[in-house]
């Protein structure tokens, strides 16, 4: 049974056990019992040097983990520039079908991989395990010879990189509130950025440094190195990240009692699951019976799609007419600032508590890179515009905090849906890949039009989300006023909040005490 923290039984249980675990043996009194919806100021302060602990030590792992996710993913369009189709004797479309065809495997292993890493519980070691493997897939990427071995590799990088980036959007739905992942999804996704930036700085570096040393092409050499830092970050991964606060060693019996308490008040119930297979089957099906999944399904299907030109940045960069070297020089400066812009629109999100309009304002800014790029010629103008097209990445770190904090409970359903969202979101790289042609360079007309179009989506996928979680909200308001009269749909919903978490209904409508969705 789901656990339901405005029964009395379960306060006064917890207080116990939580005093129990302090070496208190104090009795549960009244204003105990009436502080399990808010941290006490004791345990406020015990909040911030928690959170400055996770902070310090989860993200910055968790940074380094996508940034060189995202290098080696992407690694094969800085590849392009130093020899790879050449060698390989890859013709325009079969060089995007290797672009492809990562994603098909990345799309395909996300759902069950999130659920497999929710039932088992160690994160530590199930993310350490994967990135261990695609440092080594990558790696071994350097010694394809032929185009069916590249689309192997791709294939199987695909398959070892699924686990990762949804599995940390959810551990981190695990670590931090509502009202603070923003910032941290926006910190986080900055390692994709930085990657962005010195991916292509390391690869023009081994362009001029490693081409031609013990008879391998530069191309080769840069798998090669940066699956080998991959590998030893791995192996780094499995024996330094917390698995979860509860489990954590270096956390105080009280840093673990606040840690667990205040995501238990966040998402207004405790953030657990039964044990077992069938718990997390129950959250599948509850995923995917809930049209807001399939709302930001699509809303971050737009923002992928509409990024989809990173695939091809040192592309873009070479339509400015100067050499590969400065080109894949170029892609950083854009990155860098974006890097910083989202630390600033992650935290402003927070501070101002809507997910919306941090959404939704950097669709006309997108928009207008995209026309530019599409109709001038001078490279301070085409420059300029691929600036503004970095603004889609403002919009990541707002879509993931917004798709956890619109699944609140529980973690089974969290770890399907944000899986499943990834999925849909990452089905834009399968078929982006095709719109880049080289006969439409250089200004990637259809491409950017696509773009445009999505962005639009994007919009009117936000503004329904919008509209359906302030009925949502409205619907908590008159279910915590036990005086309002409520509709025959909310008697409806009632029930079904009952039959799926194993509650009676008085206890499913108590159960929405305190939360409300962040819009």
């Amino acid at each position: 049974m789901a656990v339901n923290p405005y029964n009395a039984d379960f306060v006064k249980n917890a207080i116990v056990a939580d005093h129990d675990l302090m070496g208190e043996k104090a009795a549960v009194t009244h204003d105990e019992a009436t502080h399990i919806g808010e941290l006490t100021e004791d345990e406020k302060i015990i909040e911030k040097k928690l959170k400055r602990r996770i902070d310090t030590t989860v993200m910055p792992l968790v940074i380094m983990i996508y940034l060189m996710n995202y290098i080696d993913r992407n690694n094969y369009a800085a590849a392009r520039l130093q020899g790879l189709e050449k060698d390989l004797g890859l013709s325009a479309k079969q060089y995007q079908l290797g672009l492809s065809i990562l994603f098909v495997a990345y799309i395909l292993a996300q759902v069950p991989s999130n659920l497999l890493l929710n039932h088992l519980g160690r994160p530590s070691l199930y993310i350490g395990f994967f990135t261990t493997a695609w440092g080594l897939v990558s790696a071994l990427t350097s010694q394809v010879t032929t185009p069916g071995g590249i689309y192997a590799c791709r294939f199987v990088l695909g398959l070892v990189e699924a686990p990762f980036f949804a599995g940390v959007l959810f551990y981190l739905s695990k670590w931090y509130t509502k009202t603070e992942l923003n910032l941290r999804m926006s910190i986080f996704y900055s390692g994709s950025l930085i990657s962005g930036a010195f991916g292509n700085l390391i690869a023009a570096g081994i362009l001029k440094g490693l081409a031609g040393k013990r008879g391998m092409d530069a191309w080769q050499w840069l798998y090669i190195v940066e699956g080998t830092i991959t590998v030893a970050l791995g192996l780094i991964v499995c024996f330094v990240l917390p698995d979860f606060p509860h489990t954590w060693k270096l956390l105080s019996p009280e840093m673990k009692h606040v840690a667990n308490r205040r995501l238990a008040i966040d998402a207004a119930e405790a953030d657990i699951d039964e044990p077992g297979l069938t718990s997390q089957l129950k959250g599948l099906k509850m995923a995917f019976t809930d049209i807001k999944v399939y709302i930001l399904a699509l809303a971050y299907l737009s923002v992928t799609g509409a990024a989809g030109f990173q695939n091809y940045f040192p592309t873009l960069t070479a339509t400015l007419g100067y050499n590969h070297t400065i080109s894949l020089l170029l892609v950083a400066p854009p990155y860098i600032f974006m890097t910083f812009y989202t630390y600033a629109h992650g935290s402003l999100s927070d501070r101002f508590g809507t997910r919306y309009w941090f959404f939704i304002y950097p669709i006309p800014i997108t928009i207008i890179g995209f026309l530019v790029f599409m109709f001038t010629n001078s490279f301070a103008s085409k420059y300029f515009a691929i600036f503004l097209f970095m603004f889609v990445f403002a919009q990541n770190g707002t879509i993931y905090s917004w798709i956890a904090g619109a699944i609140p409970r529980p973690t089974a359903k969290r770890a399907a849906a944000l899986a499943f969202v990834n999925s849909v979101g990452n089905s834009a790289s399968v078929w982006t890949a095709f719109t880049y042609r080289p006969k439409d360079a250089p200004h990637y007309r259809p491409a950017l039009g696509i773009c445009i179009g999505l962005q639009v989506l994007g919009f009117v996928m936000a503004t329904l989300l919008r509209i359906l979680l302030m009925r949502e909200n409205k619907r908590m308001d008159r279910m915590e006023n036990e005086d309002s009269k409520l509709t025959e749909g909310d008697v409806e919903r009632l029930k079904k909040t009952a039959e799926m978490e194993g509650l009676d209904i008085a206890a499913a409508r108590r159960l929405q005490k305190g939360y409300r969705y962040m819009i």
